[in-house]
């Protein structure tokens, strides 16, 4: 039977699972850090407060879980190991080699050599790696150290959270804002970085961000 202790601790053995606190999974998910706390899982009156479906889908998206597997989780089999965490290992650069040749096709699937392997609490695909930020202009979202798993062939939308490499070898994290068969605009994700509008012919490739590290 759902009951809302049920889902708050599926929640919680979400966050678990992917190596973050309730804090961090809902950082991660694009909701106010609070939005998980104990304070918030009742109403002043005392009435259960239950999260929104729109809550549960992000996190779902963010950590790159199923919906099978969160439904495990409120059905408590997360927890006694019938549902393990699943690792994947992918291919590793950081940002400032992602930027070098050699390293990518032309649609932006990882290639040649030079590539590290890290292992992650995350499904991938044959074709993700992994990209590890460095510096701070990706504050507040992504901060140094934390490692992105791109995923090439991943459908884009708008307000999809993606990484881009000009030709001219600049790679950078930011949010989908248009993407036209002329130009692609880009909002950034630190405020002190500026939103970008590139022209196509610019562009090398574009690929979805699926999964952080934090």
């Amino acid at each position: 039977m759902l009951s809302h202790d049920r889902v708050w601790a599926a929640i919680d053995a979400l966050a678990e699972r992917y190596s973050l606190s309730a804090s961090g999974l809902a950082r991660r998910a694009g909701l106010d850090s609070t939005a998980f706390n104990k304070s918030k899982r009742l109403s002043s009156d005392g009435r259960p407060r239950w999260p929104s479906t729109e809550s549960l889908a992000k996190i779902i998206e963010a950590t790159g879980a199923s919906l099978d597997e969160f439904a495990g989780l409120v059905e408590g089999r997360g927890n006694s190991g019938a549902l393990p965490v699943q690792k994947s290992s992918v291919p590793l650069l950081g940002f400032a080699q992602a930027g070098a040749g050699g390293f990518f096709d032309d649609a932006g699937f990882p290639a040649g050599q030079g590539w590290d392997l890290i292992e992650l609490p995350a499904r991938a695909t044959d074709t993700s790696y992994a990209l590890k930020v460095q510096g701070d202009s990706m504050l507040p979202l992504y901060r140094n150290g934390d490692v992105l798993i791109v995923e090439p062939g991943a459908t884009i939308r708008k307000g999809d959270r993606v990484v881009v490499k000009t030709n001219a070898g600049e790679v950078m994290a930011k949010v989908l804002d248009r993407q036209t068969p002329k130009s692609i605009a880009l909002v950034s994700l630190n405020p002190d970085h500026p939103d970008r509008d590139i022209p196509m012919r610019d562009v090398e490739w574009v690929a979805r961000i699926v999964w952080a590290s934090q």
